[in-house]
């Protein structure tokens, strides 16, 4: 059964946009989708595949083992290795009281971090987490910016 597509009119296509191959779909769109709070854009779930949006954060997920994988090496757990996935957003608390209800593990509690940027800093709450089959994603909110000290 698919979902209803929200690709419409006004959905704007992300010009980089990640495609990763996971275990089980069906249990990647539990973290993405039920957790984290992505919409499905639309699915091929006879296929393995659901393309995903969150405010125009945008990624895929492709059930691995399938005909048609484009893998360079092994496939071994945690997959992603040496790669985190920032996604932008409003506010992290609703993701995290999602993830808590679920008693989701976190890879990194939550943070307030300033990152230099040019001549100012900019500031984020963010956290780590790994979706099921190990890929890092940081969720991270704007705070503002300020001059470096």
């Amino acid at each position: 059964m698919s979902s209803v597509s929200t690709a419409v009119p006004d959905f704007t296509w992300a010009r980089l946009v990640p495609e990763l191959l996971v275990t089980d779909v069906n249990a990647s769109l539990h973290f993405w989708r039920d957790l984290c709070g992505f919409s499905v854009a639309f699915d091929r779930l006879h296929e393995g595949f659901a393309y995903l949006d969150l405010d125009g954060a945008q990624i895929m997920l492709e059930e691995r083992d399938r005909s048609r994988n484009w893998i360079v090496g092994p496939m071994e757990a945690p997959f992603g290795r040496g790669i985190n996935f920032q996604v932008g957003v409003r506010t992290i608390a609703p993701i995290l009281a999602s993830l808590a209800a679920a008693d989701w593990p976190l890879f990194m509690k939550p943070e307030e971090k300033w990152y230099r940027t040019g001549d100012v800093e900019t500031g984020v709450r963010q956290f780590l987490v790994q979706d099921p089959d190990g890929y890092l994603i940081r969720f991270s909110a704007r705070l503002g910016q300020r001059r470096t000290p």
